[in-house]
């Protein structure tokens, strides 16, 4: 697990869009970094804090609060399990972030999955997509399952097909004769100069869970990441699908969790 995170941590942290998608917009502030124009939240990200701490670290904190004020837009920290100094939790708290939903950090070999067919559902079908179209209705059903609005997320999808059509590839699990109806998705991306291929979505809808429909996404990401000669797979688990993904290869490296400010 040490020799994975420390693999995460080189090659996957910050984690900046490259290429950045139209209206996205990077600033530096010591040893972090601020992502604006990806959605309707900014984003604190950073490999480490180089030592940062007590007041100097308060300070750098109230700066990201000053921002978000500014911008009239929330932001998010995300926060790592491991990193330091261990009572960073607290101190952001103290500023006004709230913590979301933890989720977990997995990593795992890409070769044992590329080998593997993916086992599609009888009556779903998957297919790569790049049309607005096809990312409306993958927006719809992230909006329907998770009870608020999500729309931006074609928006975003579309921008970064757009910057590098290389650099993200969208898929749709499919049913219905003419696969009119969405029950899944998800996006594998690519990113420069690493040995990773990153995995995201895969909410599927409760009348499709539990019969292999998340776990042929993955297999299906993990083909296509193998072919770009990416050894390993990451993927931020919620709690639902922590177990599939360790019962394919998966090991948990950290914890995420992400600390928003609301002005």
């Amino acid at each position: 697990m040490t020799t994975l995170r420390a693999a995460y941590d080189a090659q996957l942290r910050p984690g900046l869009p490259d290429p950045a998608p139209q209206g996205a917009r990077v600033e530096q502030d010591g040893p972090l970094f601020r992502v604006f124009g990806l959605d309707d939240v900014g984003l604190v990200t950073y490999r480490d804090l180089g030592g940062t701490a007590d007041a100097e670290l308060d300070a750098l904190i109230a700066r990201q609060v000053a921002v978000a004020r500014e911008r009239g837009e929330p932001v998010e920290w995300k926060l790592h399990g491991h990193d330091e100094p261990a009572d960073l939790p607290q101190r952001l708290r103290a500023a006004g972030f709230v913590p979301q939903t933890q989720e977990t950090v997995m990593v795992g070999p890409v070769a044992p999955l590329a080998s593997a067919l993916p086992v599609v559902p009888e009556g779903v079908r998957l297919r790569e997509v790049t049309t607005r179209a096809d990312l409306d209705r993958i927006a719809a059903l992230e909006t329907e399952l998770w009870g608020r609005d999500l729309t931006g997320l074609a928006d975003g999808l579309e921008r970064e097909i757009a910057a590098d059509p290389q650099a993200i590839t969208v898929v749709v699990a499919e049913a219905g004769e003419a696969g009119e109806t969405v029950v899944s998705a998800g996006w594998v991306r690519y990113p420069p100069d690493t040995t990773f291929a990153t995995l995201w979505g895969g909410s599927t809808h409760p009348q499709w869970r539990r019969q292999g429909v998340y776990r042929a996404l993955v297999t299906y990401r993990a083909r296509l990441a193998g072919q770009r000669d990416r050894t390993l797979l990451q993927v931020d688990a919620a709690d639902e699908s922590r177990p599939l993904l360790g019962r394919l290869g998966l090991v948990p490296v950290t914890s995420t969790t992400p600390y928003v400010y609301t002005p």
